[in-house]
């Protein structure tokens, strides 16, 4: 959680600066490829405005993300997303806003540019976070076993050289290559005392199952505790019929 806090601090206090010393200081070098302009356009942006308003967008920016900072000592669950996703939609609409604050003959390709930006970018995090939050089974076969969905697998029975379920999850300590929501963490993380593992969890919805592999550690459960221990009873009995 500190982390978080002071990525978030760092990345406010950083547009806010960048804004100020553009707004008001006219540090106009640091807006990206102002500098390389020839001096006719750069007097006609300034005179449209343009680096001024992106002063004011990125000091804006980071005055809103501060704003938004008490959420993360709230029980609000998507506090995170919240925050990052004004900054993305904050910053993004505003490139789109300030093309028209481009010179006349640049104009019309800043907005086609901006406007793609903003939908790939836009799209691509909205499709990421939907399949982030798409379930998952886990699902007993004969002499196997499959967690379907994302970073989902097929493993053998027989693979399986330790079955428990635990009340509590142990400390999750790094995300390696995974989704990590304040609901959900799925993917490949550092657990403290397992190591690399492999992780489909529902924060705080009790019980966990383990699975521990040759070669794959793995904490699973569901958002409902009877399913959980279906589950593991489920695979309890296949790994008794494996023996």
């Amino acid at each position: 959680m500190m982390g978080l806090i002071s990525t978030q601090i760092i990345i406010s206090v950083l547009f806010i600066l960048l804004g100020w010393a553009i707004r008001y200081k006219k540090a106009y070098w640091l807006i990206s490829g102002f500098a390389s302009r020839d001096e006719h356009e750069k007097e006609q942006l300034i005179a449209n405005g343009s680096p001024q308003r992106t002063g004011m967008l990125l000091l804006s920016a980071g005055i809103g993300m501060l704003v938004l900072l008490p959420l993360l000592f709230t029980s609000f669950t998507y506090a995170v997303e919240v925050q990052f996703g004004f900054m993305l939609l904050y910053l993004l609409g505003g490139l789109v806003y300030l093309s028209k604050y481009e010179i006349p003959s640049k104009r019309k390709r800043s907005y086609k540019i901006n406007a793609i930006l903003f939908i790939v970018v836009i799209g691509s995090l909205a499709a990421l976070t939907l399949s982030s939050y798409q379930g998952y089974e886990l699902i007993v076969k004969k002499e196997r076993f499959e967690i379907t969905g994302m970073y989902g697998d097929e493993w053998s029975i027989k693979d399986i050289k330790r079955l428990e379920l635990m009340d509590e999850m142990p400390e999750v300590l790094a995300r390696t290559n995974g989704v990590g929501l304040p609901t959900l963490s799925k993917g490949h993380f550092k657990v403290k005392d397992y190591g690399k593992s492999l992780l489909f969890i529902q924060k705080g919805s009790s019980p966990y199952i383990y699975i521990e592999l040759e070669k794959r550690r793995i904490f699973i459960n569901d958002n409902d505790s009877e399913q959980t221990i279906k589950w593991f009873k489920e695979l309890q009995e296949e790994v008794g019929n494996n023996k």
